[in-house]
């Protein structure tokens, strides 16, 4: 995966930084963030896979669609987009009603 978060500059006003586990992995975000931006700057495109198999990601970006859902601290069909990180938070990748397998 490529990442692709902005560098820190005089330009570049950021929340205080936090610590979230993306797919088991622990990732730095930063408060004031979605869920959505976190998977954006881990070069994370397919957030979650329909039922039938097939990828899905953040489409609308102002939770209208529900295509960028994901599992936060074990609760399925969350909006990314819609979501606000915070510390110790646990992201998942969703597969069809839950969980994706670790990558």
């Amino acid at each position: 995966m490529k990442r692709r978060r902005l560098p820190l500059g005089d330009a570049l006003d950021r929340g205080p930084a936090v610590t979230v586990l993306l797919d088991g992995t622990p990732v730095s975000a930063y408060a004031g963030e979605t869920v959505a931006t976190v998977l954006f700057a881990e070069g994370v495109i397919a957030t979650r896979t329909t039922v039938g198999g097939s990828p899905r990601g953040v489409f609308c970006g102002m939770g209208v669609c529900f295509d960028c859902l994901v599992v936060v601290d074990g609760e399925p069909n969350t909006r990314a987009c819609m979501t606000w990180v915070r510390n110790g938070m646990r992201i998942s990748r969703q597969d069809g009603w839950g969980p994706a397998e670790p990558q």
